[in-house]
């Protein structure tokens, strides 16, 4: 997936850690280029595990939130929104 998406989103990340995280499906330090993936998105959806695959890229691209991150996953994946919203339903994270 890294390799299907590290080109359209523009950058390669310096590091990818899967780990146990109770709050996050994942995170990014611009700063450093590492991101960090939660296991359990391993048991979830392909399109699950992309959208945040590509969330994660997209911040290495631009940090915040704001509109011209929103714009950029508009541009890779309009209906990442849904998928934000699909993925959110498995919350909380912790069994």
């Amino acid at each position: 997936m890294l390799e299907t998406w590290a080109p359209v989103v523009g950058r390669m990340p310096t590091d990818i850690t899967l780990r146990e995280m109770t709050t996050r499906w994942g995170s990014c330090t611009p700063a450093t280029g590492r991101i960090r993936l939660n296991l359990q998105l391993g048991l979830m959806e392909d399109r699950l595990l992309g959208y945040v695959l590509v969330h994660e890229l997209t911040h290495l691209r631009e940090s915040g939130h704001g509109p011209r991150f929103q714009a950029l996953m508009d541009g890779w994946i309009p209906e990442w929104r849904d998928l934000r919203r699909d993925i959110n339903r498995h919350a909380p994270l912790i069994p």
